[in-house]
């Protein structure tokens, strides 16, 4: 009987007590982003050699710059005979020079279609002339080897805008 009442005891006490963690939260305010002016980011972009024009947006009144970039269609090229691993190799070279696109500040996004047509994927050059986007999309290994072609087209969009 007293081990009853002492499992019972023992069970009521563990029971009802509570534990509680509290954490200290430390707090720091986001640093504020360094807005550049619209006029001196045109400055700039022009004196780099890209080609912009701006507007007043009737609804916010803010004034919105556009800038050309250049897409870069990869279609299906014309040698696409090559073993698995000699394909597999390309895509390994390939990603590689997407990503040092991106990294170099060239390319802004790069990626695949989700179809199996002829366009495989896109990427957006971020440069100056359709020349120099031509020039580093032809430097794909993909390029290269025939497994992908180039088609590139002249782009607008507005800069400071993220994808959403």
């Amino acid at each position: 009987m007293k081990a009853k009442l002492l499992v019972a005891i023992l069970g009521i006490t563990f029971l009802s007590c509570e534990t509680k963690i509290e954490k200290e939260y430390i707090s720091e305010p986001c640093p504020e982003e360094v807005k550049i002016p619209m006029s001196q980011l045109k400055e700039e972009l022009t004196q780099k050699g890209f080609q912009t024009f701006d507007y007043v947006d009737e609804k916010s009144g803010d004034t919105i710059l556009m800038q050309q970039y250049f897409i870069a269609f990869l279609k299906k090229g014309p040698a696409r005979s090559q073993t698995k691993e000699e394909a597999d190799s390309l895509q390994t070279l390939h990603l590689a020079h997407l990503g040092r696109m991106y990294e170099e500040g060239f390319a802004d996004i790069s990626g695949p279609f989700g179809d199996d047509g002829d366009i495989r994927g896109i990427t957006i050059y971020n440069v100056p002339t359709q020349k120099m986007a031509d020039s580093l999309a032809n430097m794909d290994p993909m390029v290269k080897a025939g497994r992908l072609s180039i088609e590139i087209h002249p782009w607008w969009a507005a800069k400071g805008f993220p994808l959403r």
